[in-house]
């Protein structure tokens, strides 16, 4: 374990530990099969990252609850709830019609 003091206040920083993600809106994260992939990996620049990104998705435990986050925060890049930007558009279209 290592110390740092800023502003004479002793701060604990834990190196041994990933870091906690932000549940307070999102408390399915903990359950993620993404949470300790690079998350760059869910934002693909060619079709073989996508599909690995898709194939991760693809067996999470939270694949619906990511799915309507996303769609509900009009999230328009990455994958997310095992669908591509492109699948999202559609999806979005098709639920406000």
């Amino acid at each position: 374990m290592s110390y740092m003091i800023t502003n004479t206040r002793p701060q604990f920083e834990r190196t041994d530990m990933l870091p906690v993600p932000i549940t307070e809106e999102r408390p399915w994260v903990v359950f993620s099969a993404c949470r300790d992939k690079e998350p760059d990996l869910f934002f693909p620049e060619n079709k073989t990252d996508e599909r690995t990104a898709l194939s991760i998705c693809s067996a999470c435990p939270v694949q619906v609850d990511c799915l309507e986050y996303a769609l509900e925060a009009d999230i328009r890049f990455g994958v997310w709830g095992a669908t591509t930007e492109k699948q999202r558009r559609r999806l979005a279209r098709r639920l406000a019609s």
